[in-house]
């Protein structure tokens, strides 16, 4: 993960295209989608739910921001 943010943003971005606009995923969906891109799936998920690209509330996350693609 860039220790930059702006580059850190740009990763977390294209990681967060990953998640389908308008469904929930329960966390161990989440953590299947994430081990793609990187074995701390605990970290990646704290960067996109503070970055808010994801929202997290009682175990289950959904897209809330970032690039959507046509």
């Amino acid at each position: 993960m860039p220790t930059k943010v702006r580059k850190r943003l740009v990763v977390l971005d294209l990681i967060a295209q990953e998640f389908e606009v308008g469904r929930t995923y329960a966390e161990t969906e989440a953590n299947a989608v994430l081990r793609g891109f990187h074995p701390d799936v605990a970290a990646l998920r704290r960067y996109l739910v503070e970055e808010e690209f994801l929202e997290r509330r009682d175990g289950l996350y959904w897209r809330a921001g970032g690039t959507v693609q046509p």
